[in-house]
């Protein structure tokens, strides 16, 4: 049985730029989602989301969007 490598793994955390280019949005949209609500970890002066966490606001925003 092999062992996954580090490139096969999934990350752990996303970055900004990765949630951008997953949702198809610049930069300045994560960061206003942010603002909404998109919840992240802060390491530092670094800003991550994780992506279980992603997926679960995304789901939560489809359910306002029904409601409204």
């Amino acid at each position: 049985m092999q062992t996954p490598t580090e490139s096969q793994l999934p990350p752990a955390l996303l970055t900004i730029p990765q949630v951008a280019e997953y949702l198809g949005v610049c930069r300045a949209h994560v960061y206003s989602l942010i603002h909404q609500g998109l919840p992240v970890i802060h390491l530092g002066r670094r800003v991550f989301v994780h992506p279980t966490s992603l997926q679960r606001w995304l789901m939560e925003q489809e359910h306002i969007s029904r409601d409204a």
